[in-house]
């Protein structure tokens, strides 16, 4: 048993020994290089010249025995194992600059800038509640929201281009975090004055009809709420880029299409569209809440992701 412990203590030394003799500053210089993809723009970004963050990052590769960074045109793409010690290493540096001094995130003198996503429409029922209330409790912090969202979302959010991401999806990653908002009730939209449909209708009748349809099939998009099976031979007319064009589309025609019950709502009016529930068919889509697992422990993260899930629970 002596013995055994007397191994156990050896290793310990041999590794305190070997992290003693690592550049802990090398792990900023890897948390830029991955978020910018570029070694001149990491370097003014930590305020170093391009040699030196060059340097650092050939040092990097001795380190951890891995070229960590591959030329990609311009810029640089990194590795299998580079991709694999970002989230450790951007968590660990998240822990230490949280206990430094002055670390505390003030949101009421802030100027930091946060990136969000908000699948369409789902930017027109929320995105005016979130910059409100923002602007109230955080008059001088920064907010970009992009409605669109492509398919290297996942790209944008591990490497923080994005840093939320709003949508009727969750990642299946586990290195993202998902936290469900709100359900949105489906509903079949028609025109007011539609020839043959009233207040109800089956699920023949609505197979039996034209569909317009939102064509962009990117992640969290309502584009993957038709909830009608092509297996069921329903005929699609017309594809549209945003779900408002296919409202438009169906007030000016006999066709028909799935939207969410509260955007029908707020356009009966100026469109003459009306809503009809839907019978026989899932009628619920789930709004989520979604960010990296990387940013769980900075304090402004935190903050807003509780300002980001007030808004999705208040709705």
């Amino acid at each position: 048993m002596a013995e055994y412990d007397s191994e156990i203590t050896m290793v310990k030394e041999s590794a305190d020994i070997h992290l003693r003799s690592v550049d802990l500053n090398l792990l900023t210089v890897f948390d830029a290089v991955m978020q910018m993809q570029n070694i001149t723009r990491a370097a003014n970004s930590l305020g170093m010249s391009q040699p030196a963050v060059s340097n650092a990052v050939a040092r990097l590769k001795v380190m951890f025995n891995d070229e960590l960074f591959v030329r990609r045109g311009r810029g640089i793409q990194p590795t299998m194992r580079a991709r694999q010690l970002f989230g450790p290493v951007r968590q660990a540096l998240q822990l230490v600059r949280n206990e430094l001094l002055g670390a505390k995130f003030e949101p009421i003198s802030s100027e930091r800038a946060f990136s969000l996503s908000l699948c369409s429409p789902l930017d027109l029922r929320l995105g005016g509640t979130i910059i409100n209330h923002v602007k109230q409790v955080a008059p001088q912090l920064g907010l970009k929201i992009k409605s669109y969202i492509n398919n290297d979302i996942e790209h944008q959010l591990r490497y923080q281009n994005v840093e939320f991401v709003i949508g009727y999806s969750c990642f299946e990653s586990m290195e993202f975090r998902s936290e469900a908002l709100f359900d949105d009730e489906l509903v079949l939209v028609v025109a007011q004055q539609h020839p043959r449909i009233t207040n109800q209708i089956t699920l023949e009748q609505t197979l039996m009809e034209q569909h317009a349809v939102v064509s962009l099939e990117s992640f969290g998009s309502f584009s993957k709420f038709y909830y009608i099976d092509d297996a069921m031979q329903r005929t699609v007319t017309q594809q549209c880029t945003d779900l408002y064009s296919v409202l438009t589309i169906v007030s000016l025609t006999e066709m028909v299409a799935i939207a969410p019950a509260w955007l029908v709502r707020q356009q009966a009016e100026a469109l003459k569209i009306k809503a009809v529930p839907l019978c026989q068919c899932e009628n619920k889509a789930t709004c989520y809440l979604s960010w990296h697992e990387s940013s769980e422990w900075d304090k402004g993260h935190q903050w807003m992701k509780t300002i980001l899930t007030e808004a999705g629970h208040s709705e």
